[in-house]
């Protein structure tokens, strides 16, 4: 199903304060070197939930970061909240996901380059199992 352009613009909101916020908390919480940025927010058709989607750089870090911020979802919900309160009537639940379709796409770059031939190393292959 196609987004309306209400949901259009409420993700586009929520991005830019989403993102704003969570800078400001790494700001605060003295947190060097890493990189998290939202790069999609999805809102449902009820403006009832919105799926925030994070990449983490680097990207070994990405599970923690994410787990850290959902457990402290709800204080950033509040604080987007105070943000959009005149342009939102109902703040919808916000939902974090790490997205790695970064690292997909790279390994996607590497694989045609043929820095990851199975044939040179058949190490990376999965073994198969005996049925």
């Amino acid at each position: 199903m196609e987004e309306s352009n209400r949901q259009k613009k409420i993700s586009g909101i929520l991005q830019e304060d989403i993102s704003s916020v969570i800078q400001d908390f790494l700001r605060k919480n003295t947190v060097k070197n890493l990189l998290v940025s939202v790069t999609k927010v999805t809102v449902t058709p009820d403006l009832g939930y919105a799926k925030a989607y994070l990449s983490v750089f680097p990207a070994d870090k990405a599970a923690a970061v994410v787990q850290e911020i959902v457990e402290i979802g709800p204080e950033l919900r509040h604080q987007v909240a105070a943000k959009v309160r005149h342009q939102l009537r109902r703040m919808p639940e916000l939902q974090f996901f790490n997205d790695d379709s970064l690292e997909y796409m790279d390994q996607i770059d590497r694989e045609l380059k043929g820095l990851n031939n199975p044939i040179e190393n058949p190490n990376i292959l999965p073994r198969r199992k005996k049925s």
